[in-house]
Formats: structure tokens, sequence, C-alpha cells
């Protein structure tokens, strides 16, 4: 590993590779991978996935932070009254963080539990009529004609790869590159002149004439239209289980805080006929 060569680093010592895990010491004290990953494990990043300039600027932030911790020792403030009280509600809050991500963390939901919930509220999943469609955004009416002539005498695949191909070429707007490709929509999510032209189209088909909006002429191709109904279990799942999994949660979580409420005794100057929050 490259040495670091500011003098506030001077004194660090950097061990052997024997001792994979270690990244550097500070006196008697190891900094270690392990402990990285520890402090970055709610950023979904480990160490060994940083490269190699992000590995060294994150070492040498820790090595300086345990070289101005010895500095905060050195001065006393491990004593200092503010630091105390300051220490104990840090305390007593990553006690009830820690705490509630292993709950958290337990808090499990099977494919039966959410099948059940979904079955049970069918009408919180319908989903309206959509269509997926492409489209070429040009400037001007006549290249909109243009592209038209060039397209209407295909069918099939051969339409739709000639579609793709002329998006990437000539289309002005973002979603050129990916071939015109605006995905699923419903009414309601575009301007009415193209929405209105979308969805008067079946599979496969495309405009007949340029439709003009406030962006420019665009040529519609409709890939695929699905009708009104219920959205199909498996596309919905994770969301169920995401909703099941934190009313589950919230459920512990109050459950704790109701049985240790006996204990709660409010001041009588900060007592209000509306607050019953510890009553």
């Amino acid at each position: 590993m490259k040495v670091f060569k500011s003098a506030i680093l001077a004194s660090v010592l950097f061990v052997s590779v024997n001792a994979a895990d270690v990244v550097a010491t500070v006196g008697k004290v190891a900094v270690t991978k392990s402990d990285i990953d520890s402090m970055l494990q709610n950023q979904g990043v480990s160490f060994d996935k940083m490269n190699k300039k992000q590995q060294e600027q994150l070492v040498k932030k820790l090595i300086e932070r345990e070289l101005l911790f010895n500095a905060t020792k050195k001065a006393g403030i491990e004593k200092d009254e503010a630091y105390l009280k300051v220490l104990e509600n840090t305390k007593k809050d990553l006690a009830i963080r820690v705490w509630m991500d292993k709950i958290y963390k337990r808090t499990l939901i099977s494919d039966s539990e959410a099948n059940k919930y979904y079955q049970e509220h069918k009408d919180m999943f319908k989903a309206p009529e959509q269509v997926h469609a492409r489209h070429i955004l040009v400037k001007s009416e006549k290249e909109a004609k243009e592209i038209i002539d060039a397209l209407k005498a295909l069918k099939g695949d051969k339409l739709k790869a000639k579609f793709v191909e002329l998006a990437k070429a000539k289309s002005t707007g973002p979603s050129g590159p990916k071939g015109g490709d605006l995905g699923y929509f419903g009414k309601g999510q575009m301007v009415k002149e193209f929405q209105d032209a979308a969805f008067a189209l079946k599979n496969g088909e495309l405009t007949t004439a340029p439709v003009k909006t406030q962006f420019g002429y665009h040529i519609i191709f409709v890939e695929d239209k699905k009708p009104a109904g219920v959205a199909p279990f498996e596309q919905v799942k994770k969301s169920i289980m995401a909703k099941m999994r934190q009313e589950q949660f919230k459920k512990v979580v109050d459950d704790a805080i109701n049985k240790e409420k006996a204990s709660v005794k409010v001041s009588n100057s900060l007592e209000s006929s509306d607050s019953n929050t510890t009553k």
C-alpha cells in the first residue's frame, strides 16, 4: 500500500500483508477493514470494492481522526462535563438505532403472507389502461412526414427495427438514444395530443400523420398495450412485502413504547389539555 507522505502521518506504521485485515496502526490502535466495513454498511459499500484512491483517502481520514482523538485525550476532553452529556445522549441514540436495526432484520414477510394481503386488498392494485410506445421527435412537419413515408410500408419486426434505427439517428428527444422508447404510461402522463394519438393506435401500429405538440412533431409507434385491470401479484409483491414489513416493524416499536409508558411522569408545567402522547 502506498505510504502517505504528509507530516501528520509520518508516525503511522502500515502493517504487513500477513495481517490482511489491518490497513494501518496509530500507536497501539489498529485501523482494520472490518471496522471500515462496519462504518460503511448503511452505504452499501465495502472497503475492498473501492478503488485504490478511494481507499487511501478513507484510510487517511480515519488516521487523522485517531490522531485528533489522541489530542483530545491529552487535553482531558473525556472528563469534560459537556462531553459527558453529549456522550450519554449519543449512547442512547446508538442503542436505539442498533436495537431497531436488529428488530427490522428479524421482521420478515413470506410469499404466502404477501399473497394473502394481495387477495384481501385487490382494490389497492387496480391498474389503468397502459400503452408502451416509442416516438421520434423532430422540429418540422416536413421531416416528420418523410420519416413516416420511410416507415409506412414496413410491418412487424422490420418496422420496429427501422423505427429504432431512425429514432437513434434523428429524434431530438431524450429517448432518442434508446430507440425512442418511452416505456409503459397511462392516461394523464403525456400531453393530450400525444396521449390521444398513442392510445388510438393498436399494437404494432404507426401514426399515419405527424402529431404536433409544444415540443415539435412526433411519429409514434405502439409496441404493446395493457388493458385496465388488477396488477398481477408478482408485479406488486415487493411493494406489498415492504409495506407489511414496515407495518410489523412499527407495531413492535409502538408496543415497546407502550409497555414503558407507565414509568412516564410529565411536569405539570408541560402538560396541556390536548396532549395525550404520554398518557
